[in-house]
Parts: C-alpha cells; structure tokens; sequence
C-alpha cells in the first residue's frame, strides 16, 4: 500500500465540501468549481487563493483515482494504528505497511521482502489538472476547428529535461536511503520510517542543479496547446485534453487540460439540440395562398421550402438533414435538422392598388363573415 503520510491528517473529502459517499461525478463537479474560483490566474497575489488552490488540487489527485480513493479510504479507516498511532507526531514517523508485510511473512513462510522497491517518497505522481477557457463563433462550434489555446502554466523544463540536473550531468542514487526516499527505525517487530533527510523524500540527489529549475525539474512557462473541437460543441461545454494538463512527477503522468467553452450567439441562427433554428420573414399573401419561399442554411446555400395556404404566423417547419451534423462512437453519425418559424410580415405603407386589394379582401371577408353568422327570431 502506497499510503501517502498526510492521508490520516488531512480530510480530502473535507476540502472538497464533499461527503464521503459522493459519486466520481459529484467529486468532479466540486473540484472544478474551487479550481475555478482560487485559480492563480484568477486571483493574481493572492498567496491564500493559491493555498486553496493546492489544497483542493492535492484532494482531487486522491478523490479523482479510483485506486488512490481506495487506499486513502482504507487508511482513514483503519486510524491511528495505519500511521504507527502517532499522526502528526513531531517526530514525523509512519508506520511502514511494507516492513510489517516482511515480519508476517517471515512468521508465516511468506517471502516478498517490500525493501528496496521504493519508498512513499519515490512514487510516481500524477500532474495536476489545469483549467482554462475559450471564446469561440456559434458556426465553429457547430462545424468544428483547429485552434490553439496560449497559457501560461508549470511545464517540465525546456533545459534540463525534467531531470533538474545541470546539463552533461545527472541525478544520482541518494546513498543514505538507497534510492528508496525514506529510512527505518526498526523496533523489534515494527519498523517506522520517516522521509529521509539527505534527499527530502525523493530518493536521488541532484549535486549539480539546472539553473532554469533549480533542480526542480519543472518550470512556469508560456506554451502553445493545438487541439481539434469536435462539430457540435456546445456553450458551457468542457473538452478534456488528456495529458495537456501539469508535468507529472517523479516519472507519474501528466494531467489533464480541461478547457471550458463559450459559444457567441450568431445574428440568425439558433441552436436547439441537434437542430437549427431560424426565423423567416413571409408575405401575407404568401402565407394566405401558400408559395415556395427561400429559406438560409448556416454555411452552405439557401433551401426551398414549400408553405401551404393559410400558414400562420409563428408556426414552425422542419427542413431535414440542415442541422447539426456529430460523430460518436455510441451513436455513430447523426444530423440535425432545420427547424424554420415562420413569421407573417403586415405591410407598413400601402400604394394605391395593395390598399385597394386588401379593402376588396376585407370587404368580402365581412361578407362571408355575416352570411355564416346564423339568426335567431322570436317564438310565441
């Protein structure tokens, strides 16, 4: 079990404002929130947003992993005891799950001596996810695009490589703990480990370090990240960038870019689902007597689309196959429609021949209106 010291002392759950029963989804949900809200970027020379903000990053790493919230669970579980019954002591010491293994398995004829693999210093971690947003058209969201977000984050060193060693050099083994990144205390049956003081933990030592770094292996840098967005992005929506996020460290993977979208509201166009909209101006006399009007498509030519006599204002026609076109792999490909409301036009200024018309129409109109009015006589 690779117990990291800080999980009985910290409450993980607690820093997220989540219940230890929360789902993935829910953990999710409110770490991107606090991120968002203490982002550095956010909130620039505020050294307690920053802390929040590693706070929450170093809860999600555990929540977010499936096995990671496993092990941390177990150990919260099990108390005082997984930590050598002292958490938090001021001398720093854990119990070391590792060495009791090797005891056991010496009573019991059970090999597998844990010594040597590596210690909780030395463990791989995963980089840290990292936020960032995009303003893109509605007609790109609808079709798709190449693009490029420009940010300014934690990148592994352009100089050294990661290594955080000086160039023509490199880190090497830490003699005092074997390369493990802890040392033993051994008492009789249990044997405590504590990060080891020569290397902090990370089980080589670097006696040259790389100026850019200084030895850290990483370093803030601007950087250019390409991405393709798929047809059909909606606005609010967030892409995941897998491995686009923080370096990871000690040779964990990277994290993950997670980039939220806003969409402009174009001039014409709507959206609804998979489906266009569109509103269309129509005559009176057209929607009366039906007519094929011309009605647009978003990048593409206009379309004919037959109204029938007597079309009223408001009403709404479904052109097929002129929506929103997207790919997955669930559903294959699928495309939206069209969806036209149709909206009748009442003439502003008349000439002498239209205004003749129309009081015609009226008249007959209140013709056919009284005959089909019936009558009521009087009965003795």
């Amino acid at each position: 079990m690779a117990a990291q010291r800080d999980w009985y002392e910290k409450d993980f759950y607690k820093a997220l404002g989540v219940a230890e029963s929360a789902t993935d989804k829910e953990i999710t949900k409110a770490y991107r929130s606090l991120a968002r809200d203490f982002h550095p970027d956010k909130n620039p020379g505020n050294d307690a947003a920053e802390e929040k903000f590693k706070e929450v990053s170093a809860a999600y790493d555990v929540l977010g992993d499936e096995d990671k919230r496993a092990e941390y669970d177990e150990v919260r579980r099990m108390g005082p005891a997984m930590m050598g019954g002292r958490p938090g002591g001021s001398d720093g010491f854990s119990f070391n799950v590792g060495d009791m293994g090797d005891v056991l398995g010496g009573m019991f004829g059970r090999g597998g001596s844990q010594r040597g693999r590596g210690g909780a210093g030395v463990q791989p971690r995963r980089g840290a996810d990292i936020e960032a947003s995009l303003t893109i058209d509605f007609a790109d969201a609808v079709t798709g695009l190449e693009t490029a977000l420009y940010l300014t984050t934690e990148a592994q060193c352009s100089t050294c490589g990661g290594s955080g060693a000086k160039a023509g050099t490199a880190p090497k083994v830490c003699g005092h703990c074997g390369g493990r990144g802890v040392t033993d205390d051994n008492q009789g049956m249990f044997s405590f480990s504590s990060p080891c003081q020569v290397c902090q933990g990370r089980g080589n030592v670097i006696e040259s370090p790389c100026g850019t770094c200084r030895g850290g292996g990483i370093e803030k840098r601007p950087r250019e990240v390409k991405t393709r967005l798929p047809a059909g992005v909606k606005d609010g929506q967030t892409i995941r960038l897998k491995g686009r996020g923080g370096p990871g460290r000690n040779g964990g993977p990277n994290g993950d870019l997670l980039v939220e979208l806003t969409v402009m509201p174009h001039d014409r166009f709507g959206r609804s689902g998979q489906n266009l909209t569109v509103s269309v101006p129509v005559s009176f006399a057209n929607a009366a007597l039906g007519a094929d009007i011309d009605v647009p498509t978003l990048g593409g030519p206009s379309v004919t689309m037959h109204i029938k006599p007597g079309t009223q204002s408001g009403s709404r026609h479904r052109v097929k196959s002129k929506g929103i076109e997207t790919t997955s792999r669930a559903k294959g490909t699928v495309q939206g429609d069209l969806i036209v409301t149709v909206n009748v036009v009442v003439p502003t200024e008349l000439n002498d021949e239209q205004r003749s018309a129309i009081e015609h129409l009226r008249s007959a109109s209140t013709v056919e209106s009284e005959q089909a009015t019936p009558t009521t006589g009087a009965t003795a």
